[in-house]
């Protein structure tokens, strides 16, 4: 009698559990879609605040995060040549300072004026490339 008392105790703590996070994560899911730039501005928050503790960052601007998909294709620019697949790079626009952040390592692997103009941008000193010969699948963009 003991045993069964212990069984049916066990499985509905479990039961119990197991309907808390399912309506956490539907609450969670809820959220996500009435406003899905939250997610992204509470990502990149979260990453300024820990490359803000490993080197001094532009005040007065939210950059823009792309995170590298496919190094491979970025190898042939000096700038990406130690990025791995899942490194951030944090530009910003105002301050012309573009930052490569290893989230593994949790380091700094590079950091590159930025030159905006009208036909090509500058990542790195001496080195000019045009904005769409970045393959689109080799940075995702999260504002």
């Amino acid at each position: 009698m003991l045993r069964i008392q212990k069984v049916f105790l066990i499985i509905s703590t479990v039961a119990v559990v197991a309907l808390f996070l399912a309506g956490y994560f539907s609450y969670q899911l809820y959220v996500a879609k009435q406003n899905p730039q939250a997610v992204a501005q509470k990502e990149t928050a979260s990453l300024v605040e820990k490359v803000s503790k490993i080197i001094v960052l532009p005040q007065g601007e939210t950059p823009t995060v792309a995170t590298v998909s496919d190094p491979e294709v970025l190898k042939d620019q000096p700038f990406f040549l130690q990025a791995e697949k899942g490194d951030k790079v944090l530009i910003y626009a105002q301050a012309k300072k573009a930052i490569l952040y290893s989230v593994s390592l949790n380091k700094i692997l590079n950091v590159a004026p930025l030159n905006v103009g009208d036909k090509a941008t500058t990542i790195a000193p001496a080195q000019t490339i045009n904005p769409t010969s970045i393959p689109s699948t080799s940075i995702k963009k999260k504002k």
